[in-house]
């Protein structure tokens, strides 16, 4: 009898379910009634507090299209998993004793970033894991795409065609907050898709002079309005030459709920424009995914399952050359997925105009 634990770990995103539904099928095909799934609570702390259930047939039925995840998730930052806190539970100890208690044979872990760090330290601690990649950030490295980047996207892009007709009609300029701390693929796909006059990003920290003087050339050849698509991790030149404990000490006295926020505060005081924030915000992880994500979702699921069934432990299933491939975790962890600011994206941006504000 084969044993898989299966957990979700930080934000959620669409095409969860899909994944887990692509595992579970998958294994349920090679090994039939001989394979058990326990479905692992809430991310690491259900394997931190034991807090795990077996797993049938039906409960990975009807779950293609379901947003968020039937396992539930949350945040168990990696930097502390080796840290006692007051509650003095050893993170690390009980994670590997809660594994041996389920007699895993292996744990299948789906998660971003962070998730991917603590995937690599179980591995490095003997435990067989295998894990997907799945961000609306699209961040992960190593593989060319993250599941829940196209859904998130879609979203991010209605809601600047759906600016788009107010700011037309009032001639107004409007900034859309989009998802994105430390890297601006999100935002870079939904500022170019809904046709974005100035797309600010992590990557490439911003002048507001620059940016000021290119809403004044637009208003100058006639455009009533303007579109912003900034990243809610945008910074600008000043900040982005700050140490990072500079930088954090900047943000956190700042007046302003968010970088968008300051920034229509800064174009109110030279522009006679009216200005509008929008922040569709937890919007963007919500909902049922796009196909895109669905079939990626199976993909990576399925793989994963062959992972299992060949015993290739210490692997993320992830997209290359539109090829699902094995990729090490520990090539993985610790590393992040920039956008290139010579990418052909920027550059294509940069072709029709749009402004990156540097």
């Amino acid at each position: 009898m084969k044993r898989i634990g299966i957990l979700t770990s930080g934000g959620d995103c669409q095409g969860l379910n899909a994944a887990i539904r692509g595992v579970a099928k998958g294994l349920y095909e090679h090994y039939g009634k001989d394979v058990e799934i326990y479905g692992i609570q809430d991310g690491y702390r259900g394997l931190i507090h034991g807090e795990y259930k077996l797993m049938d047939r039906d409960n990975f039925s009807g779950i293609l299209t379901l947003g968020g995840t039937i396992l539930g998730t949350s945040r168990q930052p990696f930097k502390m998993m080796r840290q006692i806190e007051d509650d003095k539970v050893d993170k690390v100890r009980n994670m590997k004793e809660n594994y041996k208690k389920m007699k895993l044979d292996c744990l299948v872990v789906l998660g971003g970033n962070g998730t991917h760090k603590t995937a690599n330290l179980l591995s490095e601690e003997g435990l067989n894991v295998v894990s997907l990649p799945k961000t609306i950030d699209n961040d992960v490295w190593g593989t060319e795409m993250t599941f829940g980047f196209h859904s998130a996207a879609e979203i991010a892009t209605n809601v600047i065609d759906c600016i788009h007709t107010t700011a037309t009609s009032h001639g107004r300029i409007f900034i859309v907050e989009v998802m994105g701390h430390k890297v601006g693929w999100l935002t870079l796909q939904a500022g170019i898709a809904g046709g974005a006059d100035v797309i600010l990003l992590p990557e490439i920290p911003y002048d507001v002079n620059k940016v000021v003087k290119v809403l004044r050339r637009r208003n100058e050849r006639g455009s009533r309005f303007s579109i912003l698509a900034v990243a809610e991790g945008a910074l600008s030149k000043e900040e982005a030459a700050m140490s990072k404990k500079e930088f954090k000490a900047a943000r956190a006295s700042m007046e302003f709920p968010s970088i968008s926020y300051r920034l229509a505060h800064e174009l109110s005081e030279r522009l006679s424009q009216e200005i509008r924030v929008v922040v569709p915000g937890h919007f963007q992880r919500g909902g049922s995914p796009c196909p895109y994500d669905r079939v990626l979702s199976t993909r990576f699921g399925t793989a994963a399952a062959q992972l299992i069934i060949n015993k290739n432990y210490g692997n993320m299933v992830a997209l290359q050359n539109g090829e699902i491939v094995p990729v090490p975790l520990k090539e993985v962890a610790g590393k992040l997925k920039t956008v290139p600011t010579d990418c052909s994206l920027i550059r294509s941006a940069r072709d029709i105009g749009v402004s990156f504000g540097d």
